[in-house]
């Protein structure tokens, strides 16, 4: 003991010493005079005192130092909470006062976006709550850029710390962060970055995650947030031992169901334990009555295009009605579930079990393969031997084997979708044969499986096969027929054609007079269906000759009826901007004496764009050495444009109407003669054509009157532009099959279906160009 007191005694002295030197007094009394200049000076003087070096200016009256001289980026990152507050105040304060998101403010934020992850996320809850407010504004008025640079670095400080604080102004301003994400871009990557915190290790992480989720697909629905993703977690989040969780959850599947409904169950619903199902139905009951929930904010790619829309009128409200109608409809199971490879699980012994001669073995067959098909999305595969099996088994003697294979069709059919059409000829028509059967449980399953495979294909597909069995001569099958068109019809999104329509109408007239009321009645309700999606005013044609109690039963059926598709009708065409009329007539007229090509510069000199059509000019006027070319050119739409152009019939040749008729494409741009093109539309290709000619004549037509060789391959480009100007005017389709020797257009008589000519080159686009904007089409050149 005595050692240890010799040992720290001589410690102790050297420290008195050394505090009692004279080097260490004179810095403690510097120290202290400093501190009591400090404090005893006024105000005004305290700005003059500094320190050395890079430390701040003390110019606060409580002697705390002045930081706003560093630049904003240093102070977002300093030691001193206090600073990083006042920078992310100021930075708020910018931002709101930009003129634009182009403005330099946003600029360093979006060079280095990881300076928001520690404001978001800071470690003081007061500055924390201020740099979540300074983000938000940032998103605001930043605009998309700002929000795709900055949210991989944000979303998870977010939910992690923002939606957890204990300051309630936090959380909603974390939360409106997050909405702002969404809203500027889309929501896919920001539900992609919550969901990790659903398997957090703290439950209060995990239910903040599940409530800011609610609150997503509460604002912007099912559509813009996409729920398969959180659908396949929900079980897990049910699971949880945490009540709050297991709280959160049950809030996030009753907003589902408020969107999704029944069509949510199949993916998580058998993971959850019955206890749990039934205090779902019981949430799940309640909502039932509610209309169907409608978007609450809007993203901001929607708001422009709302802001673009027409103002509101007539028109536009009852499409928007239309379209806002068929919403809740659109989002079902095949959309949620991924697909299933069921092919593979089909048992090796099904085809073998399905040709016994045992009906037991047949059915348990059917049985086995319907227990593999009904999920609720089929991985698309080659499944022609299966449903050549199903098919067959429609002709199967016993009832219980055909509602079996029926109920097979079904399955496979909505778990395929549209890949199920090719398959629609194999088994429609066995399934149609079958009507026949008077038991009800057999019918329902026939009819539900036609109305499957309907889905699956479309109104103009199966139209043909309806048509034949409603004439059928079992009455049974003509009553079954009868009931799936006026399915067909209440179902298709896509409305029949005229021709389509007078055929329906003419099968359905029949019906009316029938001995069966119920085959009457159901051909009234087959027309008055039909008048719902195509409308009265073009249905009354079809009910010409029907009597008035006919009628009224018709209308009774049209007021009840409930469709998808309707005929809307297109909107009239804008008056195009035309000239005054005495411009071009005095231009044009200046005699008959003068020159076509006098006639053709005087016609073209006040256009506001010169015509670009690359053909020569028009040659002086000679007289005709043959008959009149009516005859060989002429057709009822020459006649008719003879006619309106003012030119007399027989004066007019080959070679100029190829120079010609370029002015043709304005009127058709107005659509001012659109029957006349409805009606001789292949002969305006036609007639324009020297191969179009008699042989005999053709090759005079390929020289103008003047000996100059025509260039076929410019005529060519040049039909391509009418036909390309008149199937933009009309919407008709005109066919440009061309020789290979000279590529112009073949003998008339050619198909008129479908638009096979070359691309427009850059000549081609500049004389459609001008077409487009000439105003008057001049006179149409004839000679003397």
């Amino acid at each position: 003991m005595r050692f240890r007191k010799k040992s720290v005694l001589p410690k102790l002295m050297r420290k008195v010493a050394s505090i009692l030197s004279p080097n260490r007094s004179r810095k403690i009394s510097a120290e202290f005079s400093l501190d009591r200049e400090i404090h005893t000076a006024p105000p005004s003087a305290l700005t003059s005192l500094t320190t050395h070096g890079n430390r701040p200016v003390t110019n606060m009256a409580d002697g705390e130092p002045d930081y706003s001289s560093l630049p904003l980026t240093e102070r977002w990152v300093h030691k001193v909470w206090k600073v990083r507050k006042q920078a992310y105040e100021e930075a708020a304060k910018q931002f709101e006062v930009t003129p634009d998101e182009y403005d330099p403010a946003f600029r360093p934020f979006n060079q280095d976006p990881s300076l928001w992850k520690g404001a978001v996320a800071d470690s003081n809850v007061a500055a924390q709550s201020d740099g979540i407010v300074a983000f938000c504004a940032f998103l605001k008025f930043g605009g998309k850029e700002c929000c795709v640079r900055s949210r991989g670095q944000v979303v998870t400080p977010i939910v992690e710390k923002g939606l957890v604080s204990t300051r309630p102004a936090t959380k909603a301003s974390s939360l409106e962060a997050l909405l702002l994400l969404i809203e500027l871009d889309v929501a896919g990557p920001v539900i992609e970055d919550i969901l990790p915190a659903v398997s957090a290790k703290q439950p209060k992480v995990i239910a903040a995650a599940l409530a800011a989720l609610t609150t997503i697909f509460h604002n912007y629905g099912c559509k813009v947030a996409d729920p398969k993703p959180v659908l396949k977690i929900l079980p897990k989040a049910f699971g949880h031992a945490d009540k709050n969780v297991r709280a959160e959850a049950t809030n996030l599947a009753v907003e589902f169901y408020r969107w999704l409904r029944d069509a949510m169950k199949p993916m998580f619903w058998g993971d959850l334990k019955p206890t749990q199902q039934s205090d779902l139905e019981a949430q799940f009951e309640k909502i039932k009555a509610e209309p169907p929930p409608k978007q609450e904010r809007l993203l901001r790619s929607q708001q422009a295009a709302m802001a673009r829309a027409p103002p509101p009128g007539a028109e536009g409200e009852d499409m928007g009605d239309d379209d806002g109608a068929d919403e809740p409809a659109e989002v079902d199971a095949f959309d949620l579930a991924e697909p299933q490879d069921v092919l593979s699980k089909v048992p090796a012994s099904f085809h073998d079990n399905l040709a016994s001669s045992k009906w037991k073995d047949r059915k348990e067959a059917l049985e086995a393969l319907y227990t593999v098909l009904n999920v609720p999305r089929i991985k698309d595969g080659d499944f022609g031997e299966i449903n050549r099996g199903l098919a067959k088994c429609m002709k199967d003697a016993n009832i219980a084997v055909v509602t079996q294979a029926a109920q097979c069709i079904e399955v496979l059919a909505k778990g395929l979708r549209k890949s199920y059409g090719k398959y629609r000829s194999i088994v429609m028509t066995p399934i149609m044969e079958r009507l026949k059967e008077k038991k009800q449980s057999v019918s329902d399953a026939l009819g539900a499986a036609l109305d499957q495979v309907f889905l699956a294909t479309s109104l103009s597909e199966c139209l043909e096969d309806i048509l034949s069995f409603l004439p059928h001569k079992n009455p049974q099958v003509k009553e079954g027929t009868m009931k799936f068109l006026v399915r067909c019809l209440r179902t298709t999104r896509e409305p029949p054609s005229k021709q389509e329509v007078s055929s329906i109408v003419e099968a359905a007239k029949k019906l009316l007079s029938e001995s069966s009321e119920g085959l009457r009645s159901g051909g009234a309700e087959v027309l008055g269906t039909i008048m719902k999606i195509i409308g009265e005013r073009a249905m009354n044609p079809h009910l010409e000759g029907l009597d008035d109690i006919r009628k009224n039963k018709i209308k009774e059926y049209f007021d009840k009826a409930e469709v998808k598709a309707k005929e809307r009708p297109k909107p009239a065409p804008a008056p195009a901007t035309r000239g005054p009329p005495g411009g071009p007539k005095k231009m044009v007229g200046g005699g008959a004496k003068k020159a076509p090509g006098a006639t053709k510069k005087a016609a073209a000199a006040p256009q506001p764009t010169p015509q670009p059509a690359p053909d020569p000019a028009p040659p002086a006027a000679q007289p005709a050495s043959r008959a009149a070319p009516s005859s060989k050119l002429g057709c009822g739409l020459l006649r008719e444009l003879v006619r309106l152009y003012g030119a007399k019939e027989g004066k007019l040749r080959g070679g100029e109407f190829l120079r010609w008729h370029t002015a043709i494409c304005c009127d058709l741009l107005e659509l001012k003669y659109r029957p006349i093109l409805e009606r001789n539309g292949h002969q305006l290709i036609n007639i324009a054509s020297p191969n179009s000619l008699p042989r005999r004549t053709r090759d005079e037509s390929r020289r103008d009157r003047t000996g100059t060789r025509l260039n076929t391959e410019d005529d060519g480009r040049r039909l391509r532009v009418v036909a390309t100007m008149a199937k933009a005017a009309t919407g008709l389709s005109f066919s440009l099959d061309t020789d290979k020797q000279d590529r112009g257009p073949i003998k008339r008589g050619s198909a008129i279906y479908g638009y096979s000519s070359p691309i427009p080159n850059s000549t081609d686009l500049k004389v459609m160009e001008a077409a487009a904007k000439f105003g008057r089409v001049p006179q149409c050149p004839a000679t003397r």
